[in-house]
């Protein structure tokens, strides 16, 4: 049976994605802690840091649906190719918005010496508001691109993005907050000495991956079954 996907705006469920995530670690915690031990050390391997999350995300829907995992399976490098490409499109796009910064501050440099330049100001103020508003755009438009490539398999950065684009139509706020909960969890973890790395980034992770795997189930169809109304 065949499952396709029809990309449309999805009910982001916030609440219960926190709740799913805490009851998930709760009752898996050492295989969970283990597989973000895994991810946290091959992250430190260079340009696998998205392929490690993708994995770990593979590995917790293997436990969320019962099926045997081993936290060695972070260690699975045969997706590589498949998030570096994305990783420096993602580093040269960083690059291009970071030039006219630069250019300008050189700019500076030559035709005003020491001299400070209120336009110069004014303008650094104006474009690192838009560099930040851009940066929030597309992070949080591309809410579900990892949860798609990991989870659904798609290939492409452009059509994780696509599909992305349309899933987070209307959910932005919600998304928003969503990140800076769990993300100001993760963070409590880390400064409470050592509390993150045994408890809330794990959680970080659960919390995400059911954010992802029920975003991505809405957007699902069965050929031969009758499609549930949108939410």
């Amino acid at each position: 049976m065949e499952t396709l996907m029809t990309p449309k705006p999805v009910y982001f469920k916030f609440s219960q994605y926190i709740n799913q995530g805490f009851e998930l670690l709760k009752a898996n915690f050492m295989p969970i802690f283990l597989a973000t031990l895994c991810t946290l050390v091959m992250s430190i391997i260079p340009f696998c840091n998205v392929l490690a999350i993708s994995n770990l995300l593979q590995f917790i829907r293997k436990i969320d649906k019962g099926e045997a995992a081993e936290p060695s399976e972070i260690f699975n490098f045969d997706d590589f190719m498949k998030y570096f490409i994305p990783m420096l499109l993602i580093f040269a796009g960083f690059i291009v918005l970071y030039i006219p910064y630069f250019a300008i501050l050189a700019l500076s440099g030559v035709f005003n010496g020491d001299q400070p330049s209120g336009f110069l100001g004014a303008f650094l103020t104006i474009y690192m508001i838009f560099f930040v508003f851009a940066i929030f755009y597309f992070v949080l438009k591309g809410f579900y691109i990892i949860g798609l490539m990991s989870l659904k398999g798609i290939s492409t950065l452009k059509e994780a993005w696509n599909v992305s684009k349309v899933m987070t139509t209307g959910n932005l706020i919600m998304i928003f907050f969503f990140s800076i909960v769990v993300g100001f969890l993760g963070e409590i973890g880390i400064i409470l000495c050592g509390i993150g790395l045994f408890f809330t980034i794990p959680f970080v992770y659960c919390a995400q991956y059911f954010a992802y795997a029920d975003g991505i189930s809405q957007i699902e169809n069965t050929e031969n079954v009758v499609e549930l109304p949108a939410y």
